[in-house]
Formats: C-alpha cells, structure tokens, sequence
C-alpha cells in the first residue's frame, strides 16, 4: 500500500517564521533517548537537533503523549524503523504536553502527527497510526526526497535517488488521505469501491483489513481489553478484542495464538466468529511475514 508521491512536496514547506527562540531546559526534564537514532526532542533542543541536523539527513518528528492511545501504536514502530535505519533517518519525538508552545507555533491540532525536517525546513508527513508497510514505503519516499535535494547523509555521501514513483488508483488516493486523516469509516469505504472494481485488489484487501483494525480499536484502553479476555476466556468478542490489541501492540504471535486456541476449543457461531477474524487480521498484515505463514497453518490444523 504505497504512499502517494505528493505525500512529500519540498515546495510546500512549513513557515518556521513564527517558531520562538528556544527557552531553556525545564528542570528535571526526562533524559534523552540513548539511541543516536531516536531523539528526545524539547522546544530548546529543536533547532539544533531537528533543523540544523536535517541539513545532512532527513529527520521525522513524531509529536506524542503518553495519553495517546494510536501514538503508543505508531511510536515503537518508528522507533523500530529508525534503529533499522542506522542513521540514514534519525527520530525526532515531541511531547507536545511538556512541549505545548512548540506545538501550538507549529499548530498540531491532533496527534499522533508527523512532520518531515528536510534541509532545514519542515514538511507535512501524516497525522494517525499508518501501518508498518504504509511507514516503510514512506521512509523510501523520505529518503528519494534526502537524495534529489542534495543531503549528504550521515557519511557525506550523496544517497542514491530511489526510482519515480508509480501512479496510484484515485480511490486508492482517497483511501489514503483518508487513513492519513485518522478517517477510518471513510477509508473502508474507499477500499470497498476500489474493491468492486478490482475484486482480490491486494492493496485493497490489506488497506480494508488494517482500516477495519484500527476503526475497532480507535478508543481501546488495551489493559482494560487484555483483562476483560483474561476473566472471561469464552467470550469470542473479549478474545477478538484482545487479538486486535495484541497485533496492534506488536504482539502478532499472541494474537494469533490467541485466536488458534479459541477455535480449537469453540464451536458453533462463536468458532466461525473467531476465525472470520483471525483470517482478516491476516490480510491486514504482510503476508510474507513468517509468522503469518505459521499462524495460516496452524488455523487450518485447528480447524481440520
């Protein structure tokens, strides 16, 4: 599920002009990530560590707090994707609570949002929690754009342009823009019409999965979900809940443990119920992935 090209527009840079000079450090200010990847940043920090450093490598600002139930999605995610980068990308995280006048001079209006520091100028990213795929083909848009605007990197080499992007389906587009938005209904929807014209669209198919995950999970207290399957190990909603928690936490292995022993030990409209889930949670998530292939195999040994 490839981003749009015009996801990243160089002409369309934020207007630093309102951003104040930094203030100092609060006291007591939590201590900065240790990895050289992942930077805690403040207002008084900004300048150098997101602006100045974008003049090498492009830096992607994820504005969080810690009530933010997508942002405990989407973070460790980025988090991931940057270690894995080694420093052709660096993560720059915000607290907007600790950060408000950061965050109001460069008006984020919801979070999870992420911007994109790119030779000293700020570019719109998305707003909500995107896929692991939908990150990855962005990151290779980011580091297109590092290339064709000149940046060094982080060993002074000019990094190599990617190919150009391929042109999208307009209901793909709109499917997109929607998920960027956190519009989660209306991103159905618009997979659903690219599917009526392209039936078994394999972007399609995974978009309206992953959709449909995080529409059902938007307002989550995952303990409170994990606990509710914990008391009642019968209850083929509380388990498919769990499931949904458990895939969005990085926890696809449980989730699909989960959902295997509830079938195995259920029957009826209940089993059906659990399996119809686990099947779409397959289809949100990248097929190839190993533990996809083992959780298909062990579905159908439970059922068969």
């Amino acid at each position: 599920m490839s981003m749009r090209p015009t996801d990243i527009n160089i002409a369309g840079a934020i207007d630093l002009s309102a951003l104040r000079a930094p203030a100092a450090p609060p006291a007591g200010a939590a201590p900065a990530s240790t990895s050289a990847h992942v930077l805690d940043v403040t207002e008084a920090t900004f300048e150098t560590e997101v602006l100045q450093r974008s003049m090498s490598v492009p830096v992607l600002i994820d504005f969080w707090a810690a009530w933010c139930g997508p942002c405990k999605q989407l973070s460790p995610v980025l988090e991931k994707l940057a270690e894995e980068g080694a420093g052709t990308w660096v993560l720059a995280k915000v607290d907007v609570d600790a950060n408000q006048a950061l965050s109001g001079q460069l008006q984020i209006q919801s979070i999870p949002t992420v911007l994109l520091a790119l030779g000293g100028r700020l570019i719109q990213g998305f707003t909500g929690a995107l896929p692991e795929r939908d990150l990855r083909a962005f990151l290779e848009q980011v580091l297109a754009a590092a290339a064709q605007a000149g940046l060094p990197g982080p060993g002074g080499v000019p990094a190599e342009a990617g190919p150009p992007p391929v042109p999208t389906d307009p209901d793909l587009v709109a499917a997109e823009d929607a998920m960027s938005e956190g519009d989660y209904g209306a991103a159905i929807a618009a997979y659903e019409a690219l599917l009526l014209r392209k039936p078994h669209d394999p972007e399609a198919v995974a978009g309206k999965a992953w959709a449909s995950l995080l529409q059902r999970s938007a307002d989550a207290d995952a303990d409170a979900v994990l606990a509710r399957a914990e008391a009642a190990p019968d209850d083929a909603a509380a388990q498919t809940a769990a499931a949904d928690v458990e895939v969005l936490t990085e926890r696809i292995d449980e989730a699909i443990a989960r959902l295997v022993s509830y079938v195995r030990r259920s029957a009826g409209d209940d089993r059906n119920a659990a399996r119809v889930h686990l099947l779409e949670l397959f289809d949100a998530l990248d097929p190839e992935d190993p533990r996809i292939v083992t959780g298909r195999r062990a579905l159908s040994n439970a059922l068969f």
